[in-house]
């Protein structure tokens, strides 16, 4: 019967919390700030930085910080699956809206890093009927609510990156998967956001020095296995199943096949929630290769829409 019921609900396709996909090229998404009576396009200047409670960080550069976002700032999320979306004239694309509330901001010369927090979440991916059904059959479990359920399709309504995170402090080393991070555009600037189970945690922000590598999604598997070092104990190098190279300040080991890595040096912590959000500043970067097409989180239920929609990535 349950198989009977998916077949009809679904037809083919596997249900999963995440589809990892691969963009091979542009992404479709686009991720909008509507502040008062302003809007910015945020798609590349937001990130997904803790989830519970879900906080986003979005940047603004000076010359487009126009208003000052605080407590009694309303502001709300629009995610779009249209790349060509006229946003102020056409909401017919919007899949997912959060309201969000303030959070706290980091301030620099360039431009502020704003914390903002959800407050609620709408989506509309496919009908509620379905939607409800999807999350009833699939998703339910304890402590988790429908509205955590949204409010996790929402923000992974944009595909989130991965990239590969290492560590090393004498004799201790530690690499694994993240895709709540993200590099802040021409500023020089880093942004993470670490679980507090991390149990690389504490040394990096005790040494303030943290490394990511670009990777490639063919390599899927092995980054999978990675996340296993989130809160298990650390691999030793010889144990891992490929071959490492050092990099040049830090000498912090990194996969032979990345694509290009950062030193970053720690600036700023600031606790989150579920998450500690790390600040840094780029001191070193290096490209090893030609950029290949990366590995991308998204939620299920956007992946199913663009299925319907017949404009679906490549799933991996």
């Amino acid at each position: 019967m349950k198989n009977l019921f998916k077949k009809i609900l679904l037809g083919d396709i596997k249900v999963e919390e995440y589809s990892t996909v691969t963009t091979e090229g542009e992404i479709k998404e686009r991720v909008f700030l509507k502040v008062l009576n302003f809007t910015f396009d945020i798609s590349k200047i937001h990130w997904l930085l803790c989830l519970d409670p879900i906080v986003f960080g979005i940047w603004l550069k000076k010359d487009e910080n126009i208003i000052t976002i605080n407590e009694k700032t309303s502001c709300s999320m629009y995610f779009s699956d249209s790349n060509n979306a006229d946003f102020k004239s056409d909401r017919r694309n919007v899949v997912a809206i959060i309201a969000l509330d303030y959070f706290d901001k980091i301030e620099e010369t360039e431009g502020t890093l704003y914390l903002l927090k959800l407050r609620e979440s709408k989506i509309y991916h496919v009908n509620f009927f379905k939607t409800f059904l999807l999350f009833y059959k699939y998703y339910k479990k304890p402590k988790f609510s429908f509205e955590k359920y949204k409010s996790l399709i929402a923000a992974y309504s944009y595909p989130r990156r991965v990239r590969v995170v290492s560590f090393k402090q004498d004799d201790y080393f530690n690499i694994f998967p993240m895709d709540l991070l993200g590099e802040i555009p021409q500023s020089g600037k880093y942004v993470f956001g670490l679980r507090h189970t991390n149990v690389a945690l504490a040394k990096i922000i005790e040494t303030k020095k943290i490394v990511v590598s670009e990777v490639p999604y063919i390599y899927k598997d092995t980054i999978y296995e990675l996340g296993k070092h989130h809160s298990g104990a650390p691999p030793s190098p010889d144990s891992l199943p490929f071959k490492i190279k050092q990099t040049e300040n830090f000498g912090f080991l990194i996969p032979e096949w990345a694509d290009s890595y950062k030193e970053i040096q720690i600036l700023k912590t600031k606790n989150l929630g579920s998450h500690m959000m790390l600040w840094g500043e780029i001191i070193n970067e290096k490209t090893l290769k030609q950029p290949s097409d990366n590995l991308y989180h998204i939620h299920f239920l956007l992946y199913y829409h663009q299925k319907l929609k017949k404009q679906d990535y490549r799933v991996v």
